[in-house]
């Protein structure tokens, strides 16, 4: 078996299994009516299914990426599958709201595991053209079967109910025989930060909840500028007391790792907004979760045809102007929402969505691969994950923005407050994008090696 063809299968099992992780929050955000049902719930109340889901998979992202870097990627990996399953099985056998809310939890702790560490899967093991091309297919096969989480959610429960939705990331376990000869063993044997990783994850929460609190009332913006307020100065003060701790300071003071987190955020943030805005809005005309299921079904075509542009993009334009490519791409798939959510147009939403399952195809694996080239290898599994997590706290802010000023502007008019989240993202990668330039010039078309042109752009 060539390169080539091994990097694309692994790239399709990786993207399958980041998809599936994913379906923990589209395909179960279609069945949030027939929950609150069942189980006696208010909006508000309900809505905390999807919050904790999303709040885990935030603050626990960093963490795998250390242990990675420490006790290689196998372990981690391993226990992070195993918890999503444990709790998306939990969650459909749920009896009672507390449980399910305790399952859910459990759920996005796994869950979070997948998206760092499955990218340090094809980053660690294929270089160059190949990687680039490998991490393509990865964004590309996740946002296909990303994109077909709200049709999975919508037929499921029509078939069965909104547990057996909850139960599908569980099916991510059958892939992990399929990977596990590809995913490396080997760490540092170092000792992980315990008080670093709860410093970092709890400073995360208090960000996350801060972002919630819109549509989510005063005690949960209280936690989360308490959590928030204290955590910055202590992390700050433990990076400075052990810099080469979990939050290592050859990472944070790496321009590319923070350019890059910041602007390639502002794609899920966009992709977030329009998981809910756009169902929200035909479900004002009539749709059933099936029915927007079925008009979002064009976007997971987007996500599996996106590799053929998006891998060979990123192998001749470079990261920094990749990102800047998925940055304008979100900014004008946003605009052309908040038009389709003034005039209520099903067509205009579809095609916004459209346009963002090709930002996000294109975007993330631009991120991976500039954090990767621009980090040492002994930290670059948390360099990543310090970057998943910034890039996961985007879509925090995306579904803040449109759940809390939605209901006081109107969904068209948050949507276009947003777009300017993506547009500024792009302008801060403006110096990035001229020294790669540059550097290639000075290497000249016959010297360029891809997979430093990958790493390049500081």
């Amino acid at each position: 078996m060539g390169p080539d063809t091994d990097a694309g299968r692994v790239a399709v099992l990786v993207g399958l299994l980041f998809g599936l992780a994913g379906m923990g929050s589209a395909a179960v955000a279609v069945t949030m009516p027939e929950i609150a049902a069942d189980l006696d719930l208010t909006t508000g109340g309900v809505s905390w299914v999807l919050t904790l889901y999303a709040l885990m998979l935030a603050v626990a992202t960093a963490v795998y990426g250390r242990v990675a870097d420490l006790a290689g990627i196998r372990l981690p990996f391993l226990v992070g599958v195993g918890l999503m399953t444990a709790g998306a099985v939990l969650g459909g056998l749920a009896p009672t709201y507390e449980v399910l809310l305790g399952a859910r939890v459990l759920q996005g702790l796994g869950a979070s595991a997948v998206p760092v560490l499955g990218m340090a899967i094809v980053t660690a093991k294929y270089d160059g053209r190949v990687r680039a091309l490998a991490l393509g297919r990865v964004a590309g096969m996740a946002a296909a079967v990303g994109a077909l989480g709200p049709l999975a959610g919508g037929l499921v429960a029509d078939l069965l109910d909104w547990r057996a939705v909850v139960v599908l990331p569980a099916l991510g376990l059958l892939v992990v025989p399929a990977l596990w000869r590809a995913v490396p063993t080997r760490g540092t044997g170092a000792r992980l930060d315990v008080l670093g990783a709860i410093l970092v994850a709890g400073t995360a929460a208090g960000l996350v909840l801060l972002l919630q609190s819109p549509s989510s009332g005063v005690v949960v913006a209280i936690a989360g500028v308490v959590l928030l307020g204290l955590g910055v100065p202590a992390v700050a003060a433990r990076v400075r007391r052990r810099p080469e701790g979990f939050l290592p300071h050859t990472v944070i003071r790496e321009p590319v790792v923070v350019r890059s987190a910041l602007a390639a955020s502002a794609v899920p943030a966009a992709w977030f907004a329009l998981l809910i805005a756009v169902p929200a809005v035909l479900a004002l005309r009539g749709w059933s979760p099936l029915e927007v299921g079925l008009a979002l079904v064009p976007s997971a075509f987007t996500g599996l045809l996106g590799p053929r542009l998006a891998g060979p993009m990123l192998a001749r334009l470079g990261p920094n102007r990749s990102l800047a490519v998925a940055g304008v791409t979100a900014g004008a798939a946003l605009a052309l929402a908040a038009l389709g959510a003034a005039a209520g147009s099903a067509t205009v939403l579809v095609c916004a969505v459209v346009l963002v399952t090709f930002a996000f195809g294109l975007g993330q694996p631009a991120l991976m691969a500039a954090v990767s080239g621009a980090v040492p290898v002994d930290v670059r599994g948390v360099a990543l994950g310090i970057a998943m997590l910034v890039f996961l706290v985007g879509g925090g802010i995306g579904s803040a923005i449109v759940g809390g000023f939605g209901e006081v502007f109107g969904l068209d008019r948050s949507l276009l407050l947003l777009a300017v989240f993506p547009l500024a993202g792009t302008l801060g990668l403006v110096g990035s994008i001229r020294a790669e330039r540059s550097a290639r010039s000075a290497r000249g078309p016959d010297g360029q090696d891809p997979d430093v042109r990958l790493g390049d752009g500081r």
